[in-house]
């Protein structure tokens, strides 16, 4: 089954462009809210980095959603998106002089620290300021995720997070400097996962830092990770947040003073999106047929990047099924969308859509072959 969407109004754009379904999105953000508020002490901050479009900023911003941010910039998108500093947190693993005093500059909730060295700039920083920094520790709990191992990020071998070995020695240099105070854990183990049991094996992990460690803390920071349906978007447009948060609630022992924080972005935003393109030219090969688009590697990079799939629709066609290889103009051999996909008879313009592309698509996109950047729409514009 298709998706819906407004072709009349598309084509009056110049493709390539996002189009951004605003009721999907309104929706995920429902069910995040319902399914959250279940359990009084769970806190839910927006991962900025799957997709900084302010129209979508400012949906998920009116929603309550707080901001978790992990540059300078994405600090200052959250900001003019009216998210409040006090729900900011700021992540990463190499934060520069000019982020840090911009977090201090706008009071934020908390800088979530994964180094030594790092936790000195910023004790520095806001003593030149005055100030008293919240910061939170990023633990590498070592625990695997069953996804890409680009994004994969809880294992010993990243470049994230500090080691559970070393937690003890870097809190107690914490608990000596006088413009910090420390308030949490923080840890994430990957991204795009669909198997609980990883999120099961991150509370025991947790579980056993706390019970071992005897550390009284109020926050702790378990990221995000929850993946979507890329196969069946129409079928699935809302991840199972559901047994998202039961996880966390059935098997992560929370004090009754602690507060739980999520760091959700692709589960929020990555159904609601899609990329629009045209088709230019149906070029025949020896074995095969492409399907060539005014889109490319540069406007979405996961493909190409991670060998991730996306639906691909022919929205304008209704002619029989043949197989094309969909690929884009850009001069790389890695340019491709996908082989051997089955679509509705193309020919030049017809319009596809390249779907579950609302994370990581069009924040990640670049002006490589001097390409001009796409454009985003929601289906609020499009009326």
């Amino acid at each position: 089954m298709k998706g819906t969407f407004p072709i009349h109004k598309f084509r009056e754009l110049r493709t390539p462009f996002y189009y951004y379904d605003t009721k999907v999105l309104r929706d995920t953000l429902s069910c995040i809210r319902t399914e959250a508020a279940r359990y009084g002490n769970y806190s839910v901050h927006y991962a900025v980095k799957a997709n900084a479009n302010p129209k979508v900023l400012a949906i998920i911003r009116e929603n309550g959603l707080g901001a978790d941010c992990v540059s300078g910039g994405e600090i200052r998108a959250a900001i003019k998106a009216g998210f409040p500093t006090g729900k900011i947190v700021f992540a990463g693993v190499g934060k520069a002089d000019w982020e840090i005093n911009l977090g201090l500059d706008y009071d934020i909730f908390c800088f979530n620290v994964e180094s030594v060295p790092e936790l000195e700039i910023i004790n520095e920083l806001a003593a030149a300021k005055g100030k008293v920094a919240n910061v939170a520790f990023r633990i590498n709990p070592n625990v695997g995720a069953h996804t890409h191992a680009n994004i994969t990020t809880g294992l010993a071998e990243n470049k994230f997070g500090i080691s559970m070995q070393d937690m003890d020695h870097v809190i107690d240099i914490a608990q000596n400097m006088k413009n910090l105070r420390f308030i949490g854990l923080h840890f994430h183990i990957g991204s795009q996962i669909l198997d609980m049991g990883d999120f099961v094996a991150l509370c025991n992990r947790v579980n056993e830092l706390q019970e071992a460690r005897h550390i009284r803390i109020e926050h702790v920071n378990v990221g995000g990770g929850l993946g979507i349906d890329y196969g069946h978007p129409n079928r699935q447009p809302i991840p199972d947040f559901k047994s998202y948060f039961e996880t966390y609630n059935s098997h992560l022992k929370l004090r009754p003073h602690q507060t739980l924080h999520f760091e959700l972005g692709r589960a929020v935003v990555g159904q609601c999106g899609s990329l629009i393109s045209q088709v230019l030219y149906v070029k025949q090969g020896t074995n095969k047929q492409f399907a060539i688009l005014d889109a490319g590697m540069t406007d979405l990079i996961r493909p190409a990047l991670y060998q991730a799939f996306h639906k691909i629709e022919n929205i304008t066609s209704d002619a029989p099924v043949q197989a094309y290889d969909v690929v884009g103009p850009i001069c790389e051999s890695s340019d491709v969308f996908g082989k051997a996909i089955d679509l509705n008879g193309v020919k030049r313009g017809d319009l596809i859509a390249l779907r579950s592309a609302g994370a990581y698509g069009e924040i990640m996109a670049s002006g490589y072959n001097c390409r001009e950047l796409p454009q985003g729409y929601t289906s609020d514009e499009l009326v």
